[in-house]
């Protein structure tokens, strides 16, 4: 009898209400996933969008907190740029990489690389709001995935996602900024290909890989933030996304 092929199956979480600052995002994703018949089961990955856990920890802000610095006030100017929101950028940044028109390419204080700091003022509630990331995405997920085995006794990984542009390509996916319970890479280093060649090089993010996928059901303006994957056999353990950011000594991308 032939093996069963390979199936994953990705659901998006509907019903998810407007977070807001102390909510508690384990009871609100158990509620959902079982109003709408989909209850999170033993060794799915639970997919959460960046900006529901920033709001659920109090980052996102009022653009009065940051008072723009002489640099912001005339990068600003220059680029036709709020200078409040240059200034969140810029305190959310340990180094500015580039700047690119009314864009600055930084590193955050996490390691990441990514346009404005990963800073946004789309879908947080208001005009005068900003969205910054979580402290410790990885603690997030963890804390996350901590209260689901709680409540619901069962183990789970969750990766936490943020849409990100990438060197060489036109488009932006979603990438992994947090994981928790499951390894972000899979890696075949060691075996051997359909040739028989040693597979020297190739080790596979899947927890961006995860990410891409959830963002298909997921969408940018379809009010769900949650999805669930099941189905796919992931290596567990204590990951964190921190170990997918590439050391600056082998960043072709400085």
């Amino acid at each position: 009898m032939p093996d069963t092929p390979p199936d994953v199956r990705i659901i998006g979480v509907r019903g998810i209400p407007m977070v807001q600052n102390g909510d508690d995002l384990v009871a609100i994703i158990v509620d959902a996933t079982a109003a709408q018949g989909t209850p999170i089961e033993d060794g799915d990955v639970v997919v959460i969008t960046q900006r529901i856990v920033s709001k659920a920890e109090g980052r996102v802000l009022p653009l009065s907190d940051f008072v723009p610095s002489p640099f912001a006030q005339a990068y600003a100017e220059r680029t036709e740029k709020d200078p409040r929101i240059v200034e969140a950028v810029l305190r959310e940044s340990k180094r500015v990489i580039r700047q690119v028109g009314g864009v600055l390419i930084t590193e955050t204080h996490h390691g990441f690389k990514a346009a404005n700091s990963g800073v946004d003022g789309s879908n947080v509630g208001g005009q005068d709001l900003v969205c910054l990331l979580p402290v410790d995405p990885d603690a997030s997920c963890r804390a996350i995935r901590d209260g689901l085995r709680e409540r619901l006794g069962i183990e789970v990984a969750v990766v936490m996602t943020d849409t990100f542009g990438r060197p060489w390509r036109h488009g932006q996916t979603n990438v992994a900024i947090g994981v928790a319970g499951m390894l972000p890479f899979r890696d075949y280093v060691g075996q051997r290909d359909l040739d028989g060649r040693e597979l020297r090089v190739t080790t596979i993010c899947v927890a961006d890989e995860i990410s891409g996928a959830a963002e298909m059901v997921m969408g940018k303006l379809d009010a769900i933030p949650v999805a669930l994957v099941r189905g796919y056999e992931y290596d567990r353990g204590e990951g964190h996304a921190t170990e997918i950011v590439r050391e600056m000594a082998l960043d072709l991308f400085p």
